[in-house]
């Protein structure tokens, strides 16, 4: 897992409608939570996304940005976003290169490992702020949620 202090390696994938996202134009419009999960429609990771909606006005009103990266299609991800009424961006990282890059490959390159970051706004340099790596406890991943929007 990267750890805070750290730059942001930047990056592109495509979302839930096949369009291109770049992390940097994403740090452009605040700080970013990108949070990694191993699949859509498995019940932690839906668990996990229904807590970020729940969240999502606290999160907005705050300024920050969501966005969700797993290796499944964008098609995947649109049906996962529609079912669910998910109103953050989630992006497609089919040959993993992404989940790699920020240290949430599962061991021995199966699955991902779950992980949330908060990563400083692009005018600060894109660098990790805080991270939580727990891969089974959804829990630890809200209360990471609620202390970066109490003191974001």
């Amino acid at each position: 897992m990267l750890k805070p202090g750290t730059q942001s390696p930047d990056f592109t994938l495509l979302d839930q409608d096949g369009n291109a996202v770049r992390l940097s134009d994403l740090l452009a419009q605040g700080p970013v939570l990108l949070y990694f999960y191993p699949a859509d429609f498995t019940p932690g990771c839906t668990k996990e996304a229904c807590g970020l909606r729940d969240r999502f006005p606290t999160i907005e009103a705050k300024g920050m940005t969501i966005a969700g990266v797993s290796p499944q299609s964008p098609d995947s991800h649109r049906r996962f976003r529609e079912e669910h009424g998910l109103p953050f961006t989630l992006l497609s990282d089919e040959d993993k290169t992404v989940i790699r890059e920020y240290d949430c490959d599962g061991p021995l390159g199966i699955g991902v490992r779950r992980a949330t970051y908060l990563i400083d706004p692009k005018d600060t340099g894109g660098i990790i702020r805080d991270a939580v790596l727990a891969d089974f406890r959804i829990g630890r991943h809200m209360d990471f949620i609620e202390r970066a929007t109490s003191t974001g």
